[in-house]
């Protein structure tokens, strides 16, 4: 381990950009695949290592620690990276807020194997820092069996881009008594296109699907829960149509398209996560 005087200079760098909340390093076990979804799509770079040594951070060179908390300045060996472009070398160093026990120590991680979502650190190759305050996991072979998919998943051509909200809304009937179509369209952070369409016909369930093209195609789909498909909408749309998405004046038409948007929200299902 370098010397301590190195160990405060380094943390006192990356602390300049340190969460402002402390947690622990997140239960692999608990967490749901929005709550991975959430880490590896903020994240650059991906990482798997293994803990070679740790030293505890002054408490007044640590800003926005939380009680019972200690930061942990961490030497890992890199393992694996599971995502990202960087090269990385073989020891990475970064801090990690950590719960101290009962007796007020913080927990021994060195020889533990986790998974970190972070960021490189400018002008500093041996050095990333964690994404946020549940951006380290423990390695499990289950987690990482459940979290390469999500990886493959954004990193596709043509992934489902990010959903920011309802744009607009239109309603309309058809030929027969009982027989309607709506148009939900959404805003994306990119300005891609997406839309929801909800069909009713007479002596049949509603039917909806998701569109990601220009194309909006009444045989769309909708998303498996647990898919990328299914967390951009499920995790990001509001619960309730907003009243400014109406493009119809028509009140029959509004109620009808409030509707629909509930049966699309209700069929997606909650956006449940674990870690915060």
């Amino acid at each position: 381990m370098r010397s301590f005087l190195a160990i405060l200079a380094v943390a006192s760098a990356l602390c300049v950009a340190a969460p402002s909340r402390a947690a622990a390093p997140g239960t692999a076990a608990a967490a749901t695949y929005a709550d991975l979804v959430d880490l590896a799509d903020e994240a650059p770079l991906t990482i798997r290592v293994k803990v070679k040594d740790q030293a505890v951070v002054p408490a007044d060179r640590s800003p926005g620690l939380a009680t019972g908390h200690a930061r942990l300045y961490v030497e890992a060996q890199t393992m694996a990276l599971l995502a990202g472009a960087a090269a990385l070398p073989e020891s990475l160093r970064y801090l990690v807020d950590v719960p101290l026990d009962a007796k007020g120590r913080p927990p021994k991680l060195r020889k533990q194997e986790f998974v970190l979502f972070a960021r490189p650190v400018a002008g500093r190759p041996g050095e990333v820092q964690l994404t946020g305050p549940r951006a380290q996991l423990a390695h499990t072979p289950a987690l990482e069996a459940r979290l390469r998919p999500v990886l493959a998943e954004l990193l596709a051509a043509g992934a489902p881009p990010r959903v920011t909200g309802v744009r607009d809304v239109l309603s309309s009937t058809g030929n027969l008594a009982g027989e309607s179509e709506t148009q939900i369209f959404l805003a994306t952070a990119g300005g891609e296109p997406a839309a929801l369409t909800v069909t009713r016909r007479p002596g049949m369930a509603p039917r909806w699907g998701v569109s990601w093209t220009e194309l909006v195609d009444q045989a769309a789909r909708a998303p498996e829960r647990d898919t990328l498909a299914w967390y951009r909408l499920a995790c990001a749309l509001p619960r309730t149509l907003p009243p400014g998405a109406h493009v119809a004046a028509d009140a029959a038409d509004r109620a009808r398209a409030a509707q629909d948007y509930r049966f699309a929200i209700e069929q997606l299902g909650p956006c449940a996560r674990n870690l915060g």
